[in-house]
C-alpha cells in the first residue's frame, strides 16, 4: 500500500511540474515582450525555457531537469561540452564533469602547496637560515647522514661572510638547524615540481588537456623551474663579502623582491586556472548584475594593482631588514618623517636601501591599501551586483583591515617570527581574494550577454 501511494504521489508530482512547464511554455509563446514580429515557435521557446531554467533535455510529456540542478548562468562545472557550447563556453578541461573536478582538484593543491613554499621561505629568512648552504644544485642532493658530513658542510659555512661577521660563536647544533630550515625549503620546491609534473604528465595522455589550457601549464611550469634558478642567484649574492666592513651579510633586496614576486606570481596564474577550470563562465543571473560586476571590475583592478605593489614592498622591507628600524607607530621614533629619509645618494638606492625610506613607504602604501579597499566598499553599496560578488567585497575589507593590524603588531613587538610569517600569510590571503574577485566578475561570454540581452530587451 505503502508503495503504491508512493508511486501516486511522485507520478502527481511530475504531472504538476509537466503542467507548471507547459504554462511557462505558454507565456514564452505569448508573451510579447519576448516575442517578434512573428511568434516564436515552441521549439524556440523550449530552447529559451532550457536557457533560462537549466534543463537538459525537454520530452513530450514530463521535462527531465538536470541531474546537476545548475543554470547555465550559475554553474560551476558545465555538465557537458554541449551545453558549454550553447552559451559560448571554451573549457579547458575534456572529458566532462569528472575530469574537470579531477584537474580542478589537482590545481587547488599546486596553489595550496605554493602559498606554504612563500610562507616557508619567509619563515627561512625570518630565522637567518638561507644561507646555510653555500652550494646548490638542480637535481638537489641528500643532507648530511653523518656527523663527518655535517662537519664537513659546517666548515663551507665558517668560510661565508655571514659565519665570520655574524655567528662566530655559532655551534655546529645550531648550525644544523639553520641548515635543515633552509634544505626543507629547497626540497619543498623541488616536491612542488613533482606534484605538478606528474599528475599534468597523466592528464595530459588521458586527453583532459586542452591546449590553451596546456599552454597555461607549460609556462607555469617553466616559471616554477625558473624560480630555483632565482632563489639560487639571490642566495649568491649574501654569500659575497659586504662592501663595507660594518654591513652584515645579506642577500641582495633586489633578488629578494624579484624571488618573492615570482613567487606571487605563480601563485597567482596557478590560482587563477584552478578557477577558470572549476568556474567556466562567471554568475551571472540578470544583465542588472552583469553591468553591476563590470563596474566592480573596473572599481577592482586598481585596488589589485596596489595590493600587489605594497606586498611587493614588503620584500624590500625583508631584504634591508627595515622592520627593526622604527618599532613605533604611527610615528617613526619621535617624528613623523625620519631626518635620515634623504640620506643616500642617487634616489633610486635611497628609495630602495635606505631602511627608513623602505619602511616609510611600506607604511604608506599599506594604509592607502587600506583606505582605498575602504572606499571601493563603500561604492560598491550602490551597485546591484550578485550577492556572490558582495560577498566577496566585504570579505576583501575585512582581510584588508585585519592585514594592516598584523602589519603594524609585527612592528610594535620587533618582528617576531610568528607574527612575521602570519603577516606575509595574511599578504597572500588578501592577494587570494581579490583574484577570487577578479575572476568572479570577468566579463561573460558574448553568447550568453545575446542569451540576457534578448530575454530583457523591451519589443515594440
Amino acid at each position: 500500500m505503502a508503495t503504491r501511494l508512493g508511486a501516486l504521489f511522485r507520478r502527481s508530482k511530475a504531472l504538476s511540474v509537466a503542467s507548471q512547464l507547459r504554462s511557462c511554455v505558454s507565456r514564452l509563446c505569448s508573451d510579447s515582450s519576448i516575442a517578434s514580429s512573428s511568434s516564436p515557435t515552441v521549439g524556440e521557446s523550449l530552447a529559451r525555457l532550457r536557457s533560462l531554467y537549466g534543463f537538459r533535455s525537454v520530452h513530450k510529456g514530463i521535462f527531465a531537469p538536470s541531474s546537476r540542478k545548475m543554470c547555465t548562468s550559475a554553474t560551476l562545472l558545465s555538465p557537458n561540452k554541449a551545453e558549454a557550447a550553447n552559451v559560448g563556453l571554451k573549457l579547458l578541461v575534456n572529458g566532462g564533469p569528472r575530469a574537470q573536478k579531477m584537474v580542478g582538484i589537482w590545481l587547488f593543491g599546486c596553489s595550496a602547496w605554493v602559498f606554504s613554499m612563500v610562507i616557508l621561505g619567509g619563515v627561512t629568512r625570518l630565522t637567518r637560515s638561507g644561507l646555510s648552504m653555500t652550494d646548490w644544485k638542480f637535481t638537489g642532493s641528500l643532507p648530511p647522514l653523518s656527523e663527518e658530513q655535517w662537519l664537513r658542510e659546517f666548515e663551507k659555512y665558517q668560510q661565508s661572510p655571514e659565519f665570520k661577521r655574524v655567528n662566530k660563536g655559532m655551534k655546529i647544533e645550531d648550525f644544523k638547524f639553520i641548515y635543515w630550515m633552509e634544505y626543507a625549503h629547497r626540497m619543498w620546491g623541488r616536491g612542488l615540481g613533482v606534484l605538478f609534473a606528474l599528475p599534468f604528465t597523466y592528464f595530459l595522455a588521458k586527453g583532459f588537456i586542452t591546449r590553451q589550457l596546456g599552454l597555461r601549464l607549460s609556462m607555469l611550469f617553466t616559471l616554477g623551474a625558473g624560480q630555483g634558478l632565482i632563489g639560487w642567484w639571490m642566495v649568491k649574492s649574501g654569500l659575497e663579502e659586504p662592501e663595507s666592513e660594518y654591513v652584515q651579510p645579506r642577500v641582495s633586496p633586489y633578488r629578494l623582491a624579484t624571488h618573492l614576486t615570482s613567487a606571487f606570481a605563480i601563485y597567482c596564474g596557478m590560482l587563477w586556472t584552478a578557477f577558470s577550470v572549476v568556474m567556466p563562465e562567471p554568475p551571472t543571473g540578470s544583465m542588472s548584475w552583469v553591468q553591476g560586476a563590470a563596474k566592480i571590475r573596473k572599481l577592482a583592478l586598481p585596488v589589485s594593482i596596489l595590493i600587489g605593489i605594497t606586498a611587493v614592498s614588503g620584500a624590500f622591507v625583508a631584504g634591508n631588514d627595515a622592520g627593526h628600524a622604527y618599532n613605533t607607530f604611527p610615528k617613526m621614533g619621535d617624528t613623523w618623517i625620519p631626518e635620515d629619509i634623504f640620506s643616500m645618494e642617487p634616489f633610486i638606492r635611497n628609495f630602495f636601501e635606505n631602511t627608513s625610506t623602505v619602511q616609510l613607504n611600506h607604511r604608506i602604501l599599506a594604509t592607502t591599501t587600506l583606505i582605498s579597499v575602504g572606499c571601493f566598499w563603500l561604492a560598491s553599496k550602490r551597485i546591484d551586483m550578485h550577492p556572490a560578488v558582495r560577498s566577496l567585497v566585504g570579505s576583501v575589507l575585512g582581510m584588508a583591515a585585519l592585514q594592516v593590524t598584523l602589519g603594524i603588531s609585527t612592528l610594535l613587538s620587533y618582528v617576531p617570527v610568528s607574527l612575521a610569517s602570519a603577516h606575509q600569510a595574511g599578504a597572500l590571503t588578501l592577494l587570494t581574494l581579490m583574484i577570487l574577485l577578479m575572476h568572479t566578475v570577468r566579463k561573460p561570454p558574448p553568447a550568453l550577454l545575446k542569451s540576457l540581452t534578448s530575454l530583457t530587451k523591451p519589443t515594440s
